[in-house]
């Protein structure tokens, strides 16, 4: 029989899963929950104000930014998201990106501007000349392969922005305190390498050795059914 003091550890142990949000009103949020949960984290499905409750950081997934902004919204979430993503650590990509981001054209409401960089929505094409390719990022350890979708482009960066991903020598990734945006699809890759330096660097979360997670597309797609509300 466990000991009061065993069994008290254990619950103390239980409570110290981190709970990371993902805004899941449209998107690749499915596969963006995986890959955290491999991690070690608890994924939430963010779909209304309250879902942010006890969140300590937050997913922006890729997706249609038009039909994003029109979403939040519909559900009460657009002041709520934006607060949280201006004093919590935060990463946004390809169409999260756009939103974090200012400068973008054509959509049906302002973006966030938690990222002082101009992001121009689509740049590389259409749907059909969608492409991955090898990205540069340093703070994942070099070479990263990038799916880039009806990706946005980063024009410019502000002073205060840190660019931490290149592709022929211009941004794809760029970081400014705790917010981070993408201008591909790390989710898509099976590479765990940006979700794992998002959540240990930038969050500051504890997170299991390399070894102890499973890094390939397997492991993350396996832990799909573990995001918090995916019932509701």
């Amino acid at each position: 029989m466990p000991s009061a003091a065993g069994e008290a550890r254990e619950t103390t142990g239980a409570r110290a899963r981190a709970r990371v949000g993902v805004l899941s009103l449209q998107g690749d949020f499915e596969r963006h929950a995986a890959s955290l949960a491999t991690l070690g984290v608890e994924p939430v499905r963010v779909t209304l104000p309250r879902d942010l409750e006890g969140v300590v950081a937050l997913v922006m997934p890729g997706g249609e930014s038009t039909t994003m902004l029109r979403l939040l919204e519909t559900t009460g979430l657009r002041a709520p998201v934006e607060a949280f993503a201006r004093a919590h650590p935060v990463l946004g990509t390809c169409a999260g990106l756009i939103l974090l981001g200012s400068g973008s054209e054509g959509l049906p409401a302002t973006t966030f501007g938690v990222l002082d960089v101009a992001v121009e929505r689509n740049a590389y094409g259409r749907q059909i000349d969608s492409f991955s390719a090898e990205v540069q990022a340093p703070v994942v350890g070099g070479a990263f392969q990038g799916v880039f979708i009806r990706a946005p482009r980063i024009r410019a960066v502000g002073a205060g922005v840190t660019v931490v991903a290149t592709r022929n020598g211009e941004p794809v990734g760029v970081r400014q305190g705790e917010a981070v945006g993408l201008c591909f699809h790390p989710e898509l890759t099976g590479d765990l390498r940006f979700h794992r330096w998002f959540l240990g660097e930038v969050a500051g979360l504890p997170l299991p050795a390399a070894g102890d997670a499973t890094s390939g597309a397997g492991g993350a797609a396996g832990a799909g059914g573990a995001v918090a509300g995916e019932a509701r």
